[in-house]
């Protein structure tokens, strides 16, 4: 999937699980492009077999096509781009190229039990944007913000650049408002995620954006299974390299997620650490651990964000009790080396 076109592959599995990659062609990512894919795949397939669509989730490229094809009545798959790319480490594929990437992804589809794509609902996809846009702007403003402090430290600053400037922050700071009151408006007018909202907010650290991010970013947890997929999906799974006795390497989370996901639930970790009580002593086993304090942040975000889920899930508010039980499963588990 890129900007301008999209690399196909067509396969097939036979009833002895032998695949075989068939055709393959090149569509401009538009509107007619789209057409001319599914006429193509219609001519190459046989009517009574069922055809899925299985794409790699790069930036936006592939919602235009995904939401075309769903508007059709196709079965579509969107796969995260870590777990294309450890399939693609399996293969005996020396080149990378967009027509073996494509080949890759229709061999993945072909191997594996994929859950269909929806599209998200209306109130999501809008919250989304509204997330996102607020998230550019916010880092807007703190990109002028530290022009305007160089420009005032200089020995003989620019008026004319400082008036600017603060012009620029006005108009961010307006704007940033207004986002806020369009998503208040688009949770208040939507009685079951108000209330998803104010579950969520429940948890302490987790404020309304965080709530409302993770929501528009995950569509309510649409396609989410479990814990350790949300956690996945996220980027905050550990990756740890191993092998025998010689290679041991630094555990680290992977990053390869959705970042928007990832830095929601940065603030509200580090805001719960230092305010509540619960998640400073949980912070302060996992360091007294492992002595890393980076590692434990990352770990109550987790935390906070796996809570989220099973609010959401249970649609119940937050258990003040429940967290006091993990600490002292924690403890326990410190005191045998377990954790």
């Amino acid at each position: 999937m890129a900007q301008k076109e999209l690399v196909v592959c067509l396969g097939r599995m036979y009833d002895d699980w032998t695949p075989q990659l068939y055709a393959s062609k090149t569509f401009d990512n538009t509107a007619k492009g789209f057409a001319a894919l599914t006429l193509w795949v219609k001519k190459l397939t046989e009517e009574s077999s069922p055809v899925r669509y299985v794409m790699e989730a790069t930036g936006v490229y592939h919602e235009s096509l995904a939401y075309y094809l769903e508007g059709k009545g196709f079965e579509v798959s969107i796969v995260l781009p870590n777990k294309i790319s450890n399939y693609f480490r399996t293969l005996e594929v020396k080149t990378i190229t967009d027509k073996t990437a494509s080949e890759t992804i229709a061999r993945f589809g072909l191997e594996r039990k994929l859950d269909t794509w929806k599209r998200p609902a209306e109130i999501f996809r809008k919250l989304k944007q509204k997330t996102r846009e607020r998230d550019q702007l916010v880092g807007e403003r703190t990109l002028v913000k530290n022009q305007l402090h160089a420009e005032q430290s200089e020995a003989y600053p620019g008026k004319e650049s400082i008036t600017r400037m603060k012009a620029r922050i006005n108009l961010l700071n307006k704007q940033v408002m207004q986002i806020k009151e369009e998503m208040n408006t688009l949770v208040k007018g939507d009685k079951g995620v108000k209330k998803s909202v104010e579950l969520i907010s429940s948890i302490p650290g987790v404020g309304t954006l965080t709530a409302v991010t993770v929501l528009a970013e995950t569509n309510a947890f649409e396609l989410i299974r479990n814990k350790r997929q949300l956690t996945s999906y996220a980027g905050l799974d550990v990756k740890e390299k191993l092998s025998g006795t010689s290679v041991k390497g630094k555990p680290r989370i992977s990053k390869k997620g959705n970042r928007y996901l990832r830095k929601a639930m940065y603030m509200p970790a580090l805001t719960a650490i230092r305010y509540d009580g619960r998640f400073k002593v949980l912070f302060t086993r996992l360091v007294s651990r492992h002595g890393i304090k980076m590692k434990a942040a990352v770990a109550v975000q987790r935390k906070l964000l796996e809570m989220i889920y099973t609010l959401y899930k249970t649609n119940t508010a937050f258990d003040k009790d429940y967290l006091k039980e993990e600490v002292m499963a924690l403890s326990t588990q410190a005191a045998y080396g377990n954790y």
